[in-house]
């Protein structure tokens, strides 16, 4: 059965490692025959959240006018979520955190989805796995999530040098299982 994909690619560089592995990703479910959209979130314009709290009871809107509603729509329609960001001290990026952030109108709306998280990072085991558990902090406080893996690599930190790697086949057999 077909799915609906969202990967949310929190990399600022085009062709950075998490990037790449989103790509790899991306491959394999398409070739499983699934709808695939990727969203790469520099490219977005995504604002950070004021605190304002006009979301609270707001039915799923922000007063801010920026690319968020867009991607509201797209994770409220998808199957499956898959979260993509390089490691910055331990944990997620900047952008993907911003992101997260504007979630609030709709994270009560958020249910059953398989998610995926992807991670890259210059240092070892213990950066990624501090941010993948800062990624659970963010699914925790969603319905009926069912985390479904995490692809990480580990000891690079010049843009593609994750090709070629066991990581990108695993990213690509994620993708195709998904």
């Amino acid at each position: 059965m077909s799915k609906k994909i969202l990967i949310i690619s929190a990399s600022p560089r085009k062709g950075g490692n998490s990037d790449l592995l989103c790509d790899e990703f991306m491959r394999g479910a398409q070739e499983a025959g699934h709808d695939v959209d990727k969203i790469r979130l520099s490219e977005k314009e995504i604002n950070y959240c004021t605190g304002c709290c006009s979301c609270v009871g707001g039915r799923g809107t922000c007063v801010q006018q920026d690319d968020m509603p867009e991607i509201h729509e797209k994770i409220l329609d998808a199957d499956v979520l898959v979260l993509a960001t390089p490691v910055y001290f331990r944990s997620m990026n900047g952008q993907l955190k911003t992101f997260i952030d504007r979630i609030c109108p709709i994270y009560s709306m958020i249910r059953g989805k398989d998610v995926y998280f992807i991670v890259s990072a210059a240092g070892g085991k213990l950066p990624v796995d501090s941010t993948v558990q800062s990624l659970r902090v963010f699914t925790n406080c969603l319905s009926g999530i069912t985390e479904k893996g995490t692809i990480a690599v580990t000891g690079i930190w010049d843009a593609g040098r994750v090709k070629g790697t066991r990581t990108m086949e695993e990213a690509y057999a994620a993708g195709k299982n998904a």
